[in-house]
């Protein structure tokens, strides 16, 4: 088997975070490409259309490449490079007809380390493949969701040939270059011969595979048509709820009609904190009002919060635990 067995996040030598926070410049910044998506998958928010269509700032569509272009100048405004530009955050990237030029403007404009994506790569072609990897990507996740046309269709209300989408997959791996690809599958909706069908399937033609747990990682949201795994975290790691998010102390988010929101799991746009359209990323980034956020989870505040208290990410897919650091960190805040 070339792959290796790794899931679509670092988790091997990660940054002891209560050694370097605060940060004066964010390790991650998510930018959404596009806030809508091809498929409609049980377990997401953005499958929902009807809901979708309620909420307020959603169902925006692709990002202005003006937009993006300014994002990123505005990003190459801090003092040290950011590790990882995500282009992703609540649709699927590849709608968006500019998302290798989004790539290249990153990649040539020096901000960042790595620039990568997640995908559910219905949408690749031998064409568009090509031009992404030359552009520069440096890591792909891809979601696979499921092993069949049949559960594509029932799980993702999708219409897919799963033998083209498998051929479009290698014919990526085949030309990838600098581009590490992930390819990962939800275990709880497949039986367990199909989990070794999908090892076979794809050993071959990954960098890294890695069968997931589902999780309840969007506040808010309902989740009433699959079942939570609740013996397992996302990553197979062991369940355990922690009360700081580490998340707000090295990343946030830039949705794609340009609102800036402190934590990539706000699909509800209920926890925005500015405009990149007219407002400075890297202002934001050092706000009041981030400040604000990182302070109530270090003073325990987070079950008073009526977005996170009920957070599953940070019962079944944190990686890291800053919890015994909070008093020590605040002091530094403060």
């Amino acid at each position: 088997m070339k792959a290796k067995i790794k899931p679509r996040i670092d988790l091997e030598n990660r940054t002891k975070l209560e050694t370097v926070i605060p940060l004066r410049t964010p390790f991650i910044i998510n930018i959404d490409p596009s806030d809508r998506c091809n498929f409609q998958c049980k377990f997401c928010p953005t499958g929902d259309r009807e809901l979708m269509k309620r909420t307020a700032g959603r169902n925006f569509g692709p990002m202005d490449f003006e937009l993006y272009k300014k994002v990123i100048d505005d990003i190459c405004q801090f003092e040290d490079k950011v590790k990882v530009i995500r282009l992703y955050k609540d649709g699927e990237p590849l709608i968006n007809p500019h998302f290798a030029d989004m790539v290249k403007y990153a990649k040539d404009s020096g901000c960042c380390d790595r620039v990568d994506t997640t995908t559910n790569a219905a949408l690749l072609n031998h064409d568009l493949s090509l031009k992404i990897i030359d552009a520069g990507l440096n890591r792909v996740n891809i979601s696979i969701e499921g092993m069949t046309n049949e559960q594509y269709l029932e799980f993702s209300g999708a219409k897919i040939d799963f033998k083209k989408l498998v051929d479009e997959i290698a014919f990526f791996y085949e030309n990838r270059k600098q581009c590490e690809m992930i390819i990962k599958i939800n275990g709880d909706t497949i039986t367990e011969e199909q989990k070794q069908e999908f090892i076979s399937t794809f050993e071959n033609i990954a960098d890294g595979i890695f069968i997931e747990s589902i999780m309840d990682c969007w506040p808010a949201f309902e989740l009433n048509k699959v079942k939570i795994n609740e013996q397992r975290g996302i990553y197979g790691q062991q369940i355990k709820e922690v009360s700081v998010c580490p998340y707000v102390f090295y990343s946030f988010a830039v949705n794609s009609n340009g609102t800036v929101s402190l934590c990539f799991l706000d699909w509800h746009r209920n926890l925005v904190i500015g405009d990149a359209n007219k407002d400075s990323v890297k202002d934001l980034w050092n706000s009041q009002a981030m400040k604000d956020y990182q302070i109530m989870f270090l003073k325990g505040e987070r079950k008073t919060h009526p977005i996170c208290s009920k957070c599953g990410q940070l019962k079944q897919g944190a990686p890291d635990d800053i919890d015994m650091f909070a008093k020590e960190l605040l002091e530094r805040y403060n």
